[in-house]
Formats: C-alpha cells, structure tokens, sequence
C-alpha cells in the first residue's frame, strides 16, 4: 500500500512512536509505550486516519470540519476518523495528531512519563 509519506514521517517522529501491523499490513496503527494513538487506512478511492481526542474537542471538530467524522470502528466520544483525502491543511492535520498524541502520554504511567519526559524535549510539559 502506497503510504502517505509526509504523514507517516511526521507520526513516526514523534517521541517512542512505534507502527505496528496488529489488523493486517493494509492498517497501520501508530502506538506510544503500547498505547495507540493513531490508525492509518486506505483503500482506492480513499485515504483516512483515526486520531484520539477530549470528547468536548471531538465534538467541535466535528461541527467546524466535514472532514471530520466520529471515530470509524472507535469509541465514537473519544476518536475522530480524518478524511485524507479532503482539502484540510496537513498543518490542521498534524495539530489534531499532536493532540491525540498527547492524550495518551498524558493516561501513562508516572514513571514512564518522567523516563519519557527526560529523553525527549518535546515532552518537557508532562507532570
């Protein structure tokens, strides 16, 4: 499957981002410390990206963006699905991956968090 390059390099930057292949080559699911924070798919006609989110945010992304719809095969408070294929900035879209990116280091650990915190300067805001 041809993947979206820019995407894919930006998730995997990310600090300890692993990709994982647990539902088959076709889905790449992006994980920190074990946790997922994003899921890439595609087929022929489309190209998507499930991001976690506060339920609140989730909400009114959705009202903002028609790019943006509940989580698909998610938890449908806690995920939004990311059309890839629509005209919405890689900008706007990389902030939501941040977002779904923080979330879940947010839920880890204390003292995975304070390992995580002292190896990677982007992360110098966890508690």
């Amino acid at each position: 499957m041809n993947m979206n390059k820019p995407l894919h390099n930006y998730l995997l930057k990310l600090p300890n981002a692993v990709l994982d292949y647990p539902f088959g080559a076709d889905i790449h699911v992006y994980k920190v410390e074990e946790k997922v924070f994003a899921i890439y798919f595609k087929d022929a006609s489309s190209e998507y990206i499930n991001l976690k989110c506060d339920p609140e945010k989730a909400q009114q992304l959705r009202s903002i963006f028609n790019e943006i719809t509940p989580g698909y095969h998610m938890n449908k408070k806690h995920w939004n699905t990311i059309d890839l294929t629509s005209d919405l900035p890689m900008s706007e879209i990389f902030r939501h991956i941040d977002h779904s990116y923080d979330l879940v280091v947010k839920k880890l650990p204390k003292a995975v968090k304070q390992r995580l915190r002292i190896l990677h300067e982007r992360l110098a805001w966890l508690k």
